[in-house]
């Protein structure tokens, strides 16, 4: 599998009040657009990645909408999947390349939540969990308790450990300019910040962003360029309770390893990665799923600072959904725009020396719904 990246663009992340998600959808695919050098006339389809619009803001139809407004007569696509729906979009564009249906496509991952109150967007994101979970007033940031509480008593894994997944994406944040939080900050402060649901505190959790990223897909394969070679896709239970284990995420670790079958490498290739910390335990069970280190040695891996800039296996350069910021439709784009930067040497203070193979992780809800990319130029 070769599908070209021909082009991306991203918006700037944050509390953006003075733009719509229209406004922000646009700006990342005109970028993206301009970037491939691909007329608009070639563009035969358009994904959009989106997971709350229609609940927040009334507006389901937008495939039609985004394309509509870019001029385009192409065929048009709203994905949803949770937070894994900019992942999900990117996925089934490739589909669709592969099958030979389109040539060029564009993909948009956009989000426009601050201007919907706390509990409304709390509302919306649970539209992600389980019936019973729902029932039973479980939140997000409680579910991911549950399992760091899980992680905590089986592997040992300490709250300063967690941290420090903070203190790192914060300090690549303080790198990009397009960051949401784009300062740094202390252990202690992480540790000292409000108590959201034991052991998970405000500085362990990805902030509500507006945002909006968006690639050009290619089948040309003539020219160099940044190519995905894997792509996939695997789902578990919805529901925590009917798991076997809370401290892995078992659709990573299937996804991760069909993506890697396909583009013929490994983990120990990888140079650089873009994973889904919704929450700092979400990073380091990542990391163990992904197999960068064994299952339970995922906090004293980060501890040594492993995963920072210039480390053994740099992770979430862009300063992730923790620091950047996490528009849930945006992020699995964002993902892989952030990896393009890296293998195309255009990642500034943020690059990683000798990046060629790069890899995304995109997780939906607690790990319902997981999207694997590897990218190689």
């Amino acid at each position: 599998m070769k599908i070209k990246i021909a082009g991306i663009g991203l918006t700037k992340f944050g509390e953006l009040w003075d733009k719509s998600l229209l406004d922000l959808a646009l700006e990342a695919s005109i970028d993206a657009i301009k970037d491939s050098g691909i007329n608009k006339s070639k563009i035969d389809a358009v994904f959009v990645g989106n997971m709350l619009t229609g609940k927040i803001a009334g507006q389901d139809h937008l495939g039609p909408v985004i394309a509509s407004s870019l001029g385009l007569n192409a065929a048009s696509f709203r994905i949803e999947g949770a937070c894994a729906s900019g992942g999900l979009a990117v996925h089934l564009a490739i589909q669709g390349i592969l099958a030979g249906t389109y040539k060029n496509v564009l993909v948009v991952g956009a989000e426009k939540m601050t201007d919907a109150s706390s509990n409304q967007i709390t509302w919306a994101l649970m539209g992600a969990s389980s019936s019973k979970e729902r029932k039973a007033g479980l939140t997000f940031p409680a579910l991911y308790a549950l399992m760091t509480q899980a992680h905590m008593q089986k592997y040992g894994t300490t709250r300063k450990q967690l941290a420090q997944v903070s203190v790192k994406n914060h300090y690549h944040a303080s790198l990009n300019k397009k960051a949401q939080y784009p300062y740094e900050v202390t252990a202690e402060k992480v540790l000292n910040s409000s108590l959201i649901s034991y052991p998970i505190t405000l500085f362990d959790s990805s902030p509500i962003t507006d945002g909006a990223g968006a690639v050009m897909l290619s089948a040309e394969t003539d020219s160099k360029g940044i190519f995905i070679t894997g792509s996939a896709v695997a789902s578990d239970t919805i529901d925590l309770s009917e798991r076997e284990s809370l401290t892995e995420l078992k659709a990573t670790q299937i996804a991760s390893k069909k993506a890697f079958e396909q583009a013929g490498v490994g983990i120990k290739d990888i140079k650089v990665c873009e994973v889904h910390d919704c929450f700092t335990i979400a990073e380091i069970m990542a990391m163990e799923d992904l197999g960068v280190c064994p299952a339970g040695a995922g906090g004293k891996f980060i501890e040594k600072g492993n995963t920072k800039l210039n480390g053994k296996c740099p992770i979430n350069t862009s300063g992730g959904l923790k620091a950047c910021g996490h528009p849930v439709g945006a992020t699995g784009v964002k993902q892989i725009i952030e990896i393009t930067e890296q293998l195309r040497k255009n990642a500034g203070q943020r690059q990683v020396k000798d990046a060629n193979i790069g890899l995304t992780q995109n997780v939906g809800g607690t790990g319902a719904t997981v999207v694997v990319h590897v990218l190689q130029n």
